[in-house]
């Protein structure tokens, strides 16, 4: 479903952010993607979401290949992926239900449906009662779980998250994690992105991606 083949990214004035990276991730799959700050964790992100191309070798997603895909096909693809930010990312002037909301407008789908599908977000993430909140009434963990309820809105094959719990505190952590592995035991291959070792390390049982200053160091399916 994902697939790195030799990839290399080079950014002007900053340098080489990946080099000769490979792997693969299955469908339903869930993996931690680790390494220190800089380390090339983001600069993966968004080389699966096509918001950058590889300076060399070829990154598959869904049937899409970065070499060929056509610029009108890139807001179809990313309607596969979810995509969670650590800052959550959140409309200020928008309820919790209008920013979920608005993942599903912009696919044009029809009012009817928006408000069902909104109803049964909020309330699969645990925030039903909270539809009507603003961001800046939600605490950090809920504003984190209607950031998840958006991704989720055009039901994706894979959630793509960029360090989703560093700006919460260890119970909300604990929760939100929680919800992840929930959202990949229902079928959706997750790619956890954290320096949150501790958090690695209390779930033996996923799969780890280490990357050491854009070199893919370790692959614990390897």
């Amino acid at each position: 479903m994902i697939q790195f083949d030799r990839v290399s990214k080079e950014y002007p004035r900053v340098g080489l952010a990946l080099r000769d990276v490979s792997f693969q991730i299955r469908k339903g799959e869930f993996c931690f993607l680790t390494g220190h700050s800089g380390a090339g964790k983001t600069t993966v992100l968004r080389l699966i979401h096509m918001a950058d191309r590889p300076t060399r070798g070829i990154v598959r997603v869904a049937g899409h290949t970065s070499d060929t895909i056509r610029s009108r096909d890139i807001a179809l693809l990313r309607r596969k992926i979810g995509f969670v930010f650590q800052d959550f990312r959140l409309l200020p002037d928008r309820t919790a239900a209008e920013n979920v909301a608005f993942a599903l407008e912009v696919t044009g789908a029809r009012r009817a449906v928006v408000r069902a599908k909104v109803s049964r977000l909020l309330a699969h993430v645990g925030l039903a009662s909270k539809a009507g909140a603003y961001p800046a009434e939600l605490s950090g963990g809920e504003r984190q779980r209607v950031a998840i309820a958006r991704a989720l809105a055009n039901d994706p094959i894979v959630l793509l998250a960029d360090e989703p719990t560093g700006n919460l505190d260890e119970r909300a952590t604990q929760g939100i994690f929680a919800l992840f592995r929930e959202i990949n035991a229902a079928g959706t291959a997750v790619l956890f992105a954290t320096h949150d070792l501790a958090l690695v390390r209390a779930n033996p049982q996923a799969r780890v991606l280490e990357l050491e200053h854009g070199v893919l160091v370790r692959d614990s399916a390897a």
